[in-house]
Parts: structure tokens; C-alpha cells; sequence
């Protein structure tokens, strides 16, 4: 995907069901890394790696509007069968948050990302502490043993990628979480329904070259 198509479309608006599309400002394309925002190889990706449309999910687990649009972006993806969804942790909000994402980014050597990723979306509340995050890990059936040895041992790696999906996020000039990539759009929190029409704008926009 070229870089002016990555970021044609400045936002979808926050309050479903209107969309309204906009356009990003021409500053906003310097220095925007799309290859590694997209292919980044150590980013948890699932779905369709041949999808004609890529989600990128910028979350934080204790960002409430996160865990609310979680399970209607797993329900879109898993139902449309064409979409290649890139998760971007990006702990922002709480120092919690960081450990939630190690935890999220170490499951992933042992082929657990989604179970642990699934655990602390399914957390009520906001501003959970490291306590609950590690409670709710060791209830998803993970190893929890061999999780915590990966994270002592990758730690250097899940920092690094933190970093870059911090650069990247910054590079686009996000402001918060929920951030959605969906193919050329730029989305804040979305409901199923808007999932779903931003998928399909995003297949029209890019069949139409726009």
C-alpha cells in the first residue's frame, strides 16, 4: 500500500452509526514507516495473512473503550474471512498497562498471544493494577511458568517492540486508544456495525485506487 493511500482518510467519527470521513494533514505522512507499521514481523497478527483489507489495532488493556470494541472486532474478523488483523500494543495509559502488555507480548512465544490478549480484554473496569492482569493470565490456561521464563527472557525484544509501535503510533499522530487502521481509514472506537462499514468502505476506496 503506498503511504498517501495508508493515510488518505484522517478519521471515522466516534459516535456510530455515522461515519464521517475526513483527511489527514500533509505533515502527518513525514516520517510514517508504512511497511513496518503493517509487516512489522514481531507484531501479533492473526486472520487472513492474504486478506484484501489489514485492521491495525492500536489498545491498551486498561482503555475501557478497548475492551468494549474487542469482542466486535474479533466477531468481524473471524466472520468476514478476508481480514488480516495486526495488533500494536501501546500502553499508555497506566504503568499496569506496560506489564499487561509484556504479559500479552511474552504469551506469544508459547502460541498464546490471543488467549492472554482475550483474558485482560475481558477485565471489567479500567485502571486495573498488575495483580489482576496476572490473576486473569494464569486463569486463561496459559503456561503460566514458561510465560513469565519468556518474559525474563525476551524482555529486551517485547521493550523493542513496544518502542517501535510507540514511534509509530506517534509517527501518525494518534492521540489515545482505541486507534483502528482499517486499510486506508483512520478509526476511534467502533461497534460491530461500524466495523463492519468501515471494511467495506475500505474495500470500495481501495478497488477505486483512492
Amino acid at each position: 500500500m503506498r503511504r498517501r493511500d495508508f493515510i488518505r482518510i484522517a478519521a471515522l467519527t466516534l459516535l456510530p452509526p455515522v461515519v464521517g470521513l475526513g483527511r489527514a494533514g500533509g505533515a502527518r505522512a513525514d516520517g510514517v514507516d508504512v511497511n513496518a507499521i503493517l509487516r512489522d514481523p514481531d507484531a501479533p497478527t492473526f486472520g487472513d495473512a492474504d486478506g484484501d483489507v489489514t485492521i491495525v489495532a492500536f489498545l491498551d488493556y486498561n482503555c475501557p473503550y478497548c475492551k468494549k470494541s474487542a469482542p466486535d472486532l474479533s466477531r468481524v474478523v473471524k466472520e468476514d474471512g478476508h481480514i488480516r488483523l495486526v495488533y500494536k500494543d501501546w500502553p499508555v495509559l497506566t504503568e499496569a498497562s506496560v506489564y499487561g502488555a509484556q504479559l500479552a507480548l511474552a504469551a506469544q512465544y508459547q502460541g498464546r498471544y490471543e488467549t492472554v490478549h482475550d483474558a485482560l480484554m475481558g477485565i471489567p473496569g479500567r485502571r486495573i493494577d498488575e495483580k489482576r492482569m496476572l490473576e486473569a493470565v494464569a486463569a486463561s490456561g496459559v503456561d503460566l511458568d514458561r510465560l513469565m521464563a519468556d518474559l525474563k527472557a525476551h524482555i529486551t525484544d517485547i521493550a523493542a517492540l513496544l518502542k517501535r509501535n510507540n514511534a509509530q503510533a506517534e509517527s501518525l499522530g494518534l492521540k489515545g486508544t482505541p486507534t483502528y487502521l482499517v486499510g486506508p481509514l483512520l478509526a476511534s472506537t467502533l461497534d460491530y456495525a461500524s466495523f463492519r462499514r468501515a471494511v467495506a468502505e475500505a474495500r470500495r476506496r481501495q478497488a477505486a485506487g483512492e
